[in-house]
Order: structure tokens, then C-alpha cells, then sequence
């Protein structure tokens, strides 16, 4: 009888770019983009490395904390590095800038761009906060004076009302907003580098030889996913809800926005289980962020695994640190 191969548990995890992958590994990470002359770039990127440098930056809800905003930062830095290499020795001698474009690179060079991006990255925050945290609280308290039974104070009924309509407005947007991203056919590209990673990632996982057709096979839905950390914050921040003893449409949102590190900590740990544990239990935390990762992750072509595959190899380190399980 032949013995079942043994799932191989690894930190390695990554990122789809722009026409290409990030991998992260324990001693390094990697970003490799598929140029407009058909090669492949490698670029090693440093990422903050703060929890190594500080042991209780490595506690528990602390470290999920802190890894998100490592992510979150190399992410944006890795994203705009895959850009520029992407669109390297393309023929831009067609594009013509404006009188208003030179006029501004006349009179205030890069200061311009960078006050644009800056502007843009606080509307952006400040546009996700009233959406995802005033909008439905709001749209609740407006909801509740029609439905009456969403007022029933016994054994705290309105507080599980309240919460469990705000998280589902919460849910819904996003999910809408994931099915919108669809519709671009460079996101789109953007959702198959990000089947690329999975695949190649159980690849390894599962001990297989790196190669276009071993990850071909594998499914691209990964329990370690970050549409699964972003489903899982969800689902926890209902929970949490649960416990503000607050309906005013201005506090009640404030307040859930500070507890957004106690979101972030519990979801990270969530799926730190997930990913070292195969159970009925882990399973069913999993299976949301597994199943809206149908619509974030889409089939990768074989360029693009070549793509994934180079990322690869170049984290994985020699002497199995990599290792968890």
C-alpha cells in the first residue's frame, strides 16, 4: 500500500503584484515580475522586521498587530517596485503630458506627486472608516425605527441585533466591492498572480517538484490567506460588537475603531490556526475566507506560475527554517 505524502507546514506566504509575486520567507523576501520583454526580475525586499527586533512584539494579539502593518507597508512598497518593472521599456514616446502636468513639474516637481498620493492614501482611510464603520451603524439606528423587534432589550436581543446587522452590512460591502474589482481585466490579472502564489505555495507544501505542471494541479484556495485574515476580522469584529453596551451613531463607531488592534490580533491568531492545524474545527473557521477567496484568486496562466515558481525558490532557505509543522 502506498503511503500518503505528508503536508509540509511552512511560514512561507506571499502577494500578487503587478505581473508578478511577492514571497515572504523566514530569512528573506523576494518579488519576481514578469518584465514587457517576456524575463522574469528578481528583487529581494527588506520588509520593517520589527518583531524580530523586539521579543514582545512577538506576543500574542501583539504580533497580529504588528504583522499587519509589516504587510501592509511592504505590500504598497513591493506593489509600486512590480509596477515600475512591469511597465520598464515600454513605449511611452506616444503619451503626450498636458500644459497643466508641466506647468506642475515646472513649478513643483516630485513635491506635487507626493502631496497627491499622500492626499489621496487620507481620503482613501477616511472614505474606508465611514463606509465600513459609521455607514452601518448608521443605516442600523435607521433600519430599527421600522423593525421593531430589533429594539427588544430582553436578554440583550438588540445588542445581538445590532451587531449582527452591522457586521453583515460590513460583509456585504465588501464582498460587492471584491465582485466590482472583477470587472478591471488588470485586477483581474492581479486575482490570477494571486491563484499563481497559492498553487505554487501547496506545491511545495505537499513536497512536489517546483515545476508548471505539479502546480497546475494543486487548488488555489489557501487557508493562510489574507482575503481569509480580512473575512475572519469581519466575523470577529461581530463578536466584538457584541460586547459595546453603546447605539450612539457617532461613539459606537469610534469606539468599534479603536478596538480595531483587538480585531486584528484575535483574526491574526485565527488563521495562524488555520494554517498550522487541519481539523473539523480549523475548518470551519477557514471556510468563509475560503470561499470568497473564489472571487480574489482566479486560474493562473503558466507564465504566470513561472512567475510564482522563481519567487519561490528564492525564500525557501536550505536548512528547513521555513518549518512549523
Amino acid at each position: 500500500m502506498k503511503k500518503e505524502k505528508t503536508k509540509l507546514i511552512t511560514s512561507i506566504g506571499g502577494q500578487a503584484l503587478i505581473e508578478g509575486i511577492m514571497m515572504r520567507g523566514p530569512m528573506k523576501s523576494t518579488i519576481a515580475v514578469r518584465k514587457s520583454d517576456g524575463t522574469i526580475e528578481l528583487e529581494e525586499i527588506k520588509p520593517l522586521g520589527w518583531a524580530k527586533k523586539h521579543k514582545v512584539l512577538r506576543l500574542p494579539l501583539i504580533r497580529g498587530v504588528v504583522g499587519m502593518i509589516d504587510s501592509l507597508v511592504t505590500g504598497e512598497k513591493a506593489l509600486m517596485k512590480s509596477a515600475d518593472k512591469a511597465l520598464d521599456g515600454e513605449d511611452d514616446s506616444d503619451v503626450q503630458p498636458s500644459k497643466l502636468d508641466l506647468w506642475l513639474e515646472k513649478h513643483f516637481g516630485d513635491k506635487v506627486i507626493n502631496a497627491v498620493m499622500v492626499v489621496s492614501t487620507v481620503i482613501a482611510v477616511i472614505f474606508c472608516i465611514a463606509v465600513f464603520y459609521f455607514l452601518p451603524t448608521w443605516l442600523y439606528n435607521f433600519t430599527a425605527e421600522a423593525l421593531t423587534f430589533m429594539k427588544q432589550p430582553v436578554l440583550g436581543m438588540e445588542r445581538f441585533w445590532q451587531s449582527a446587522y452591522e457586521g453583515i452590512i460590513r460583509i456585504i460591502l465588501f464582498l460587492v466591492y471584491m465582485c466590482f474589482c472583477t470587472l478591471n481585466k488588470d485586477v483581474k490579472r492581479v486575482f490570477q498572480y494571486h491563484g499563481a502564489e497559492h498553487k505554487t505555495i501547496f506545491c511545495y507544501e505537499y513536497g512536489l517538484d517546483l515545476t508548471v505542471e505539479n502546480v497546475k494541479k494543486q487548488i488555489r484556495f489557501h487557508p493562510r490567506c489574507g482575503t481569509s485574515f480580512m473575512v475572519l476580522m469581519l466575523i470577529v469584529g461581530i463578536i466584538i460588537g457584541l460586547f459595546i453596551p453603546i447605539n450612539h451613531p457617532v461613539i459606537r463607531p469610534v469606539v468599534k475603531f479603536c478596538l480595531l488592534p483587538l480585531t486584528v490580533g484575535i483574526g491574526y491568531e485565527l488563521i495562524k490556526l488555520c494554517g498550522k492545524h487541519d481539523n473539523v474545527v480549523t475548518r470551519i473557521i477557514a471556510a468563509p475566507g475560503v470561499w470568497m477567496q473564489h472571487i480574489t484568486t482566479k486560474e493562473p496562466d503558466d507564465k504566470m506560475i513561472e512567475v510564482a515558481i522563481e519567487a519561490l525558490k528564492d525564500v525557501i532557505p536550505e536548512n528547513g527554517e521555513d518549518r512549523i509543522g
